[in-house]
């Protein structure tokens, strides 16, 4: 067994086809087609099913895909470990993210990181929190950006900073008119959200006690997308503040804090265990802290510079 023959059995899972990953891989389809047949016979057993379209992993070949991964990725973290600070700022960076913060953060981070570190090639993508947990623990990703708790022993969570949920009302529904909202009305009312489709939910199945809960329903989706369904369907939804900002100017009267108590969402930057790259975690932490407004750095996201 060797690094290459693990290369392409990723490379095949990647593309779903032989001569694709050949290509990729800058092989014959043939000579990609041997390597692989002599890892299943190394192994005594079948990686692929080639009867299928496209080409996908057997049950036991799901497993040994995965470890393979896992393998070149701690590879690589020993070349990483010589290179100096000017290398490590550079090269590809994948970072996935749930959806109510691509919206807010994706924008602002590009344009910061290609001002500051210009050869650092970023790749983000909207993904929901289980996703991100898996592609991280299965080193298909650098870093994820979702909410606290993860609870995932495999894995590293650095708290960025914590906002509230505020609520978004219709104009001319009975909230307009109140200065604030105790989360025991919201509990007896039915809310917009965005879990498993757009829909509207008792929140009285939400734990009183569990403030964090509530950001299980406002994780897919987007924020601007149930701002319509209220202004067109009446009744009321729940977004984090930080999107706020996108709300229009003759639409701000219509947000208001929820009280008693008020929840809140702690959003981490995500890794796993073994990640090494210190330069490229707080190159990722100072364009965060140049986007989330100055008042919610006064938590978590407080220091300079994050030692690993």
């Amino acid at each position: 067994m060797t690094l290459q023959q693990l290369r392409y059995i990723c490379a095949i899972d990647q593309w779903g086809h032989f001569g694709k990953a050949a290509i990729a891989c800058h092989l014959t389809q043939s000579t990609l087609s041997l390597m692989v047949k002599k890892l299943e016979e190394e192994l005594d057993v079948q990686i692929f099913d080639r009867e299928a379209h496209p080409v996908v992993a057997t049950e036991m070949g799901r497993k040994i895909i995965d470890k393979a991964k896992v393998v070149l990725y701690n590879v690589g973290q020993i070349s990483e470990m010589t290179r100096s600070d000017k290398q490590l700022l550079s090269g590809p960076l994948k970072i996935a993210m749930i959806s109510t913060l691509a919206p807010l953060l994706v924008a602002g981070m590009f344009k910061y990181l290609r001002g500051a570190h210009p050869d650092i090639e970023l790749q983000t993508e909207e993904m929901i929190s289980g996703t991100i947990k898996e592609k991280l623990r299965h080193a298909e990703i650098d870093m994820g950006l979702l909410t606290s708790p993860v609870n995932d022993a495999e894995l590293m969570e650095i708290p960025l900073y914590t906002e509230r949920f505020v609520a978004y009302v219709a104009e001319n529904g009975p909230e307009s008119a109140m200065e604030s909202i105790p989360s025991s009305y919201l509990r007896g009312r039915s809310v917009w959200i965005m879990k498993n489709g757009l829909r509207q939910m008792d929140l009285s199945q939400i734990a009183a006690e569990r403030n964090e809960a509530y950001e299980q329903y406002f994780e897919g989706g987007r924020v601007g997308t149930l701002l319509q369904i209220v202004n067109e369907n009446g009744g009321l939804t729940i977004i984090p503040e930080t999107h706020t900002k996108f709300v229009l100017y003759s639409w701000l009267s219509r947000i208001k804090p929820i009280v008693e108590p008020t929840p809140k969402r702690t959003i981490s930057l995500v890794l796993r265990k073994d990640y090494i790259h210190e330069a490229m975690l707080n190159a990722v932490v100072k364009a965060i802290k140049s986007i989330i407004p100055a008042n919610l750095h006064e938590g978590p996201i407080r220091h300079d510079h994050i030692k690993l």
